[in-house]
C-alpha cells in the first residue's frame, strides 16, 4: 500500500506544479471548506494536495485533490489495486476516463512482518524511489465528491526486493509517459507494461 509520500519543495517540476495550483480556483474552494493545499514535505491520507490530470481543454494542468473516496458506510480509500481497478463498480469509470498523476520526490513503506506466534507487526521505514530519478510520478485516479475531486493512488504487486518489505506497490511511470497516462481516451491497460520496478530504498527515522 502507499500511504505516506514525500515532496520536495525545491526542485523545478515541483515548482511548476505548485504554481499553477496555487493559482487556481478549486484551491480557494478547498480553503474554504476547510482545506489547507499542502505543497510540499509529507503528505498523507485526507491531504490536498498537487496533482496532475487533463483539464477542461484537453491538455495538461495541474489541480488540488484530496487524498482518499469517501464511500458511505465505509473507510476512506486511499489506494486502488491495478489489477482490478477496471472492474470494481468505485473504480471502473475513474480508471477509464479520469486518471492523474501524483508527482512525488519519494514514497514510504513500512516494513511489514510476522513474528513467531504468526502475529503481523510493522518494522522499519523505508523511503523509495526509481532508479536514478528526481521525481516520482505515481499513478493514480480521481473523482469529484461535493464538488470537490479527490484521488486513490494505484498500486501493484511489488518489484524485486521491494517484496520483502510489503506485498504491495505503488503503479509509477516514467516522465514521458505522464501526458499518455491521464489522457482519457488513452487505454491504462496499454500502459502498464511500462511501470517502472527498478527502485532503490532506504532505512529513514
Amino acid at each position: 500500500m502507499c500511504t505516506r509520500f514525500y515532496v520536495l519543495p525545491d526542485t523545478d517540476e515541483i515548482r511548476e506544479i505548485v504554481e499553477e495550483v496555487q493559482r487556481s480556483l478549486l484551491s480557494q474552494k478547498f480553503i474554504r471548506a476547510g482545506n489547507a493545499v499542502l505543497t510540499s514535505g509529507e503528505m498523507r491520507p485526507t491531504n490536498v494536495l498537487p496533482v496532475i490530470a487533463t483539464g477542461r481543454s484537453g491538455k495538461r494542468a495541474a489541480f488540488p485533490m484530496k487524498w482518499g473516496f469517501q464511500i458511505p458506510g465505509r473507510s476512506l480509500i486511499v489506494n486502488a489495486r491495478t489489477e482490478t481497478a477496471a472492474q470494481k463498480p468505485t473504480f471502473r469509470e475513474s480508471w477509464e476516463r479520469h486518471r492523474c498523476i501524483i508527482p512525488a520526490s519519494w514514497y514510504y513503506e513500512w516494513e511489514h512482518l510476522t513474528g513467531n506466534a504468526g502475529q503481523k507487526k510493522t518494522g522499519a521505514k523505508y523511503m523509495i524511489q526509481p532508479k536514478g530519478a528526481d521525481m516520482t510520478w505515481l499513478c493514480g485516479i480521481y473523482r469529484m465528491e461535493e464538488g470537490l475531486p479527490v484521488f486513490a493512488v494505484l498500486t501493484r504487486e511489488p518489484a524485486g526486493e521491494l517484496g520483502r518489505i510489503h506485498d504491495r506497490m505503488p503503479l509509477i511511470l516514467p516522465g514521458n509517459l505522464v501526458d499518455e497516462w491521464i489522457r482519457p481516451d488513452t487505454r491504462p491497460e496499454d500502459l502498464l507494461p511500462y511501470a517502472l520496478t527498478d527502485m532503490v530504498y532506504e532505512k529513514t527515522g
